[in-house]
């Protein structure tokens, strides 16, 4: 990583710094005088950089380190589906009551469908199961305490992007929970990038590119996302700056000035067909003539949420959605105007997450309003009370789901599950399974064989959410950035946090407050000739066998790269890091480099529409049913399985 001995480098980057310095960020005290000798790490003494036991660990936003798949989340379904595990020794039964409806899956669809369901059946049963320790799915809170200070972040699911467009399904949701979108029109702080001269920056390393440089400038990446500042470099001025050969630089502004068309011999109606179809890379190689290898390597990992490499992803996404340049040299029409980025709950959508586990079981919260309920305290203990209509098992591995009898006849289900390394059965009239689709032809082995293999087919795109907690962002300031991609970098996107203040909960307007950066990682094998499903497998397996020390280093060595030239000190500036691991992450349309892709999006030869078909009393709810990772596909995917049942 660096010419410095790794021990000294690690002491520089605060990764064995005192414990004591995280004292007044933890409240730690009740450790033993070994905890605070010189050069011990928290990591050393807490599994995975979590919080102490003495520190609040009860309350899974405010847990750090490893989170999204912890330990202990993954382990029962990895034995089921990779060890062919069946068996699991004595079942109890867990309540001798008759659910109505048992919901596997504590994610957006699964809490979702509750909602639909108890609409329908306002006296209805429900349980709700869970394998991780915090409800939410992909919608994950993040909270820090800095000097007396909370900061809330998000660790997946980011924003209510386009409300204007949402199916009725969804706004009818979002009313149920008085949610309303027209409220982030004053909560999100519209001016705060260019009040502050906050730009967009492309960031470039020593070890990769000879040195630690920030090029001010946005070629289109950050557009209609975050509103940044303008950037006042031209392209050629921007381009000079960038540590790349001088024949890089000639070819990378060929395509950032290019004006004409260069595929004229495709008819513009058939432009977006055609660029869907070619990779950006063979876009750039075979139609703009680009050979320099430089040019490859900046833009290579950029193209955001696709999760692979400009090999792997279309031309067509590559422009559209991940704003890489050649807009123009495809004859592309300018982007369409859409509604601004700026629907983001501080917590992004776990707000939707707790407001619907709050209109669920009223108890676990006293919060009255949208406002409210964000630096509202849940009470995790009020989830699973007898007493309640609806109740939320979490720590609850599913393992087995069944049929009393004929599937065709049944009036029952049985769902099998595991908890505390106990094993625990419950009946219901209904279940739907709200988890990830790939768990469930091992959930449920008498599904029809075809029903299992389209099931298996989709692979969700592995990602890291990282959320650093700061003490203040004045390095991003002196240096005059708000968002960055860093060109081969572990994290390829570091950013401030969205500038949004609700009620008592204001954001880090003054630079010397503390704040969140996020950051993202998509792990992936480019140039091995592997498919997208094929590279998210591997990058999956990345991301379980990494441990929390190895991703700390290169978080750490990445901000002090990007940042040091603003007077960041990593031993000092940063406070808290939570990793919210998500090797099961986007649920993934199909990409049309690598499978089949036809004219309607609800074709039933997709193996999505073939997955999701009802099988007896048990119907299929999550994003993976609508091969879509929006948080309104999976609304509108607990919706459609309470109708397939009621």
């Amino acid at each position: 990583m660096s010419e410095k001995p790794i021990k000294a480098f690690d002491l520089e980057l605060g990764m064995k710094c005192s414990i004591t310095r995280r004292d007044i960020l933890h409240g730690i005290g009740g450790l033993s005088a070994a905890a605070l000798l010189p050069g011990c790490s928290i990591n050393d003494l807490i599994p995975d950089g979590r919080h102490p036991p003495d520190d609040d660990s009860s309350y899974p936003p405010s847990l750090t380190g490893l989170r999204g798949n912890h330990k202990g989340s993954f382990e029962v379904s990895h034995q089921l589906g990779r060890e062919g595990r069946r068996e699991w020794g004595h079942v109890e039964e867990a309540e001798a009551e008759l659910y109505d409806l048992v919901v596997v899956g504590g994610g957006i669809s699964g809490l979702s469908a509750a909602h639909f369901y108890q609409k329908n059946n306002p006296n209805a049963r429900i349980l709700i199961l869970d394998n991780h320790d915090d409800f939410g799915g992909h919608a994950k809170r993040n909270e820090f305490q800095i000097g007396g200070r909370r900061l809330i972040g998000y660790g997946g699911s980011q924003t209510l992007a386009e409300p204007g467009g949402y199916s009725n399904i969804v706004k009818g949701l979002l009313n149920d929970l008085e949610i309303d979108p027209k409220f982030f029109e004053n909560a999100y702080d519209q001016d705060f990038y260019k009040r502050n001269g906050l730009k967009a920056g492309l960031h470039f390393d020593r070890e990769k590119w000879g040195s630690d440089h920030i090029v001010r400038y946005d070629w289109g990446m950050f557009t209609n996302y975050i509103p940044l500042a303008p950037s006042t470099l031209s392209a050629q001025e921007a381009v000079s700056q960038m540590p790349i050969s001088d024949a890089a630089k000639t070819e990378l502004l060929s395509i950032l000035l290019a004006e004409e068309d260069q595929i004229p011999e495709i008819p513009a109606d058939a432009k977006t067909r055609y660029l869907s179809r070619i990779s950006y890379r063979d876009f750039l190689s075979h139609k703009l003539n680009i050979t320099e290898d430089e040019v490859f390597e900046v833009l290579q990992d950029l193209t955001s949420d696709s999760g692979v490499g400009i090999e792997s992803t279309s031309a067509q996404f590559a422009i559209e959605y991940s704003g890489l340049p050649g807009r123009a040299a495809a004859g592309m029409p300018p982007a369409h105007e859409a509604e601004p980025y700026i629907h983001h709950f501080p917590d992004g959508n776990a707000s939707v997450a707790r407001a619907l586990v709050q209109k669920l079981i009223p108890s676990v919260a006293d919060a009255k309003t949208m406002v409210d309920r964000l630096t509202a305290r849940f009470d995790y203990s009020k989830l699973d009370q007898a007493s309640e209509a609806v109740r939320l098992r979490l720590n609850s591995t599913a393992v087995k789901i069944e049929h009393d009898g004929d599937t065709m006849t049944a009036r029952e289900v049985y769902v099998t599950y595991v908890k505390d390394k106990k094993t625990f059965r419950v009946k219901a009239g209904n279940c739907i399974l709200a988890c990830n689709n790939s768990a469930i032809p091992y959930l449920c082995p008498q599904l029809p064989a075809e029903q299992r293999e389209a099931l298996s087919f989709q692979v969700k795109t592995p990602i890291l959410y990282t959320s650093v907690a700061l003490r203040n962002w004045r390095a991003w300031k002196n240096l005059g950035i708000g968002a960055v991609y860093s060109p081969g970098a572990y994290h390829v996107h570091s950013a401030l946090d969205f500038p949004v203040s609700f009620g008592d909960y204001d954001y880090a307007n003054n630079p010397d407050d503390p704040v969140i950066v996020h950051m993202e990682r998509f792990p992936h094998k480019p140039y091995q000739g592997l498919t997208g499903r094929q590279q998210f497998k591997l990058g999956r397996h990345e991301l379980i066998s990494t441990s929390f020390a190895t991703i700390e280093r290169n978080i750490r060595h990445q901000l002090t790269s990007m940042l040091g030239a603003g007077g960041f000190d990593p031993a000092k500036d940063i406070q808290g890091i939570t990793v919210n691991r998500w090797a099961h992450g986007y649920a993934s349309w199909y990409n049309p480099l690598f499978d089949t892709v036809y004219e309607d999006e609800n074709d039933e030869r997709y193996p999505h529409m073939r997955g999701r078909k009802r099988f007896g009393r048990i119907a299929i709810a999550n994003s993976d049913a609508a091969a879509s990772a929006m948080m309104e596909a999976a609304v509108e995917e607990g919706y459609r399985a309470v109708t397939e049942l009621v």
